[in-house]
């Protein structure tokens, strides 16, 4: 099974690392033909206006809709749960809009470093560690969205059908848990 992870921008090859660590064939996505064939695609960190910027210039943006709408998994952290929110503020921005949630960009202000935290989750009984740099909050879910962890009393890890987000940085601890179960759902179709 090979899942993509979009390379445009962000810590994409850390995910990389955690899928081969997982069994499973990284594709780094650049073009809309990187696409063929892939089971699911994690969207990375960074910067979402520039993500956007690099999406819409590439070809992506329009590519990436038709892999959504033929049944392509989706996982994003941090600024991939930005494009993938269907409302995004601070300041308002366009996304992918393929997640019933709203999102406040840069949430908890300017962090010059990150924020680690040890949450309780649904995947695991263990706490789930969360490393936060410059996150997004969660404003408010669609009645379609489940909760999967919260921290500060905000969701930071929601699911909807096929698409995963975190508002933080999973690919930046050693817990294989959330890439663990965006691989299910990639293979199963989970919904």
């Amino acid at each position: 099974m090979k899942i993509g992870v979009l390379a445009i921008q962000g810590d994409y090859e850390a995910h990389g690392r955690m899928l081969e660590r997982l069994g499973v064939e990284p594709v780094y996505v650049r073009t809309p033909a990187d696409l063929a064939g892939l089971r699911g695609l994690i969207i990375p960190g960074g910067e979402s206006t520039t993500h956007m910027k690099i999406l819409t210039e590439e070809g992506l943006l329009e590519a990436l809709r038709k892999y959504s709408a033929e049944g392509g998994a989706f996982f994003g952290t941090c600024a991939g749960a930005i494009l993938l929110a269907r409302e995004v503020h601070n300041p308002d921005q366009a996304s992918l809009g393929f997640l019933d949630i709203s999102v406040l960009r840069n949430g908890y202000g300017r962090q010059l470093s990150s924020d680690v935290h040890l949450g309780a989750s649904k995947l695991k009984d263990e706490p789930l560690e969360m490393v936060f740099i410059r996150a997004p909050i969660i404003e408010s879910v669609g009645p379609g969205v489940k909760i999967l962890a919260e921290d500060a009393g905000h969701p930071v890890l929601v699911e909807q059908g096929r698409i995963l987000a975190a508002t933080f940085h999973p690919e930046l601890t050693g817990d294989s848990t959330i890439h663990e179960y965006f691989i299910k759902m990639a293979r199963n179709g989970h919904q």
